[in-house]
């Protein structure tokens, strides 16, 4: 069975969706669709971190795409995604 954002611990919550949020809604929204994907909250971070490490070899025709042409800058939405990948990290 999915789980639900609301499934998410608060770390898990804060470090994913928070995070996204605090860059772009749209970004959120990316990583709600895939925790519907997921049965439980290792498999969303495992899945998240896929995500986001694809994320990262997004070039700007990519970028302009997920975030219907809102966030045009590939290195500031390269360094979202470092950070992520640092949080994930600790």
């Amino acid at each position: 069975m999915p789980i639900d954002t609301g499934d998410l611990t608060e770390k898990t919550y804060n470090a994913i969706m928070i995070e996204a949020e605090r860059l772009n809604h749209d970004l959120t929204l990316q990583f709600g669709l895939l925790c519907y994907e997921c049965e439980d909250e290792d498999v969303f971070i495992l899945k998240s971190k896929k995500l986001i490490s694809e994320m990262l070899r997004y070039n700007n025709a990519d970028i302009d795409d997920m975030f219907l042409a809102i966030l045009r800058k590939q290195k500031i939405f390269t360094m979202h995604c470092a950070k992520y990948l640092t949080i994930f990290q600790s």
